[in-house]
């Protein structure tokens, strides 16, 4: 039986290694990066038909980053699958670097859209898949949204129209870790009841530990399972996953990690 434990270690290190970088370089948003850290190395790792020798590749997979903010997390897991030299990610923040605080396409290897602004990824994922579909290609898209980004429209115009037009070569996975920018998201726009309301649009919907390998792996590879429909992955979160005193703390959203506490940080990380 698959326990994932390559998978385990891989996160751990991503973790590690973006904790050191952002406590280099003053970033913030540590903790929306911590907790998207499983599920982009299960993409990377399991999901995607996508290397960085096949990344010009007009019939590639790709994958959006729409929770664009989470960048320097996400650019680590890019490194550690060869798409960006880790010098480059170790530059971030320092002057002539490549990489910008949100992704910009053309920046590095890997990167598909510039995103940032919230409720962009999806319809440009959208728009992507149809046009794939319409060519006869068999590549997936897969866009990333935080919880927060769902509190807008124009996500939801895209939701509305994939399902009506059974856009079945796309996913979602959505990062829900009940926090976003002022408050939980209850407080702040309450999602509930969040996968019905994806039901009612006409997508397969699929609800996990977004920490479980065991359950992310199933999750977010296999997208035949209801032919005709788009998927998403509610994946339920941990804001500053792994990091004790970060994990379900709204301050983590914009505190950055001083140097001088980075050696504690990572003997506690998990």
């Amino acid at each position: 039986m698959d326990n994932h434990k390559d998978l385990q270690e891989k996160a751990y290190e991503a973790r590690k290694r973006f904790l050191t970088i952002a406590s280099d370089r003053g970033a913030l948003h540590i903790g929306s990066s911590l907790s998207q850290i499983d599920i982009l190395v299960t993409l990377y790792d399991r999901v995607l038909s996508i290397t960085p020798e096949t990344c010009e590749d007009p019939q590639r997979d790709r994958f959006i980053l729409s929770k664009g903010h989470a960048a320097l997390g996400y650019y680590v897991v890019l490194a550690q699958y060869g798409f960006i030299p880790l010098k480059e990610v170790e530059a971030y923040g320092k002057d002539n670097t490549k990489l910008a605080a949100h992704p910009v396409i053309g920046s590095a290897r890997g990167i598909e859209a510039s995103t940032g602004s919230l409720g962009h990824g999806l319809p440009m994922a959208l728009g992507m898949a149809i046009g794939a579909k319409r060519a006869g290609w068999s590549s997936k898209y897969v866009v990333l949204l935080s919880d927060g980004e769902c509190d807008e429209g124009s996500n939801w115009e895209a939701i509305l129209l994939a399902g009506h037009l059974g856009v079945s070569n796309l996913m979602v996975v959505v990062d829900y870790n009940k926090f976003q920018s002022f408050g939980t998201t209850k407080e702040v726009l309450d999602l509930e009841p969040f996968a019905d309301k994806w039901r009612a649009a006409k997508w397969d919907v699929h609800e996990v530990d977004g920490h479980d390998f065991s359950e992310l792996v199933p999750a977010l590879s296999d997208m035949s399972e209801k032919e005709g429909k788009p998927r998403v992955v509610i994946a339920h979160t941990v804001k500053g996953k792994g990091v004790p005193y970060m994990e379900n703390t709204l301050d983590w959203h914009y505190l950055n990690l001083k140097p001088e506490d980075l050696e504690e940080t990572l003997r506690q990380l998990t």
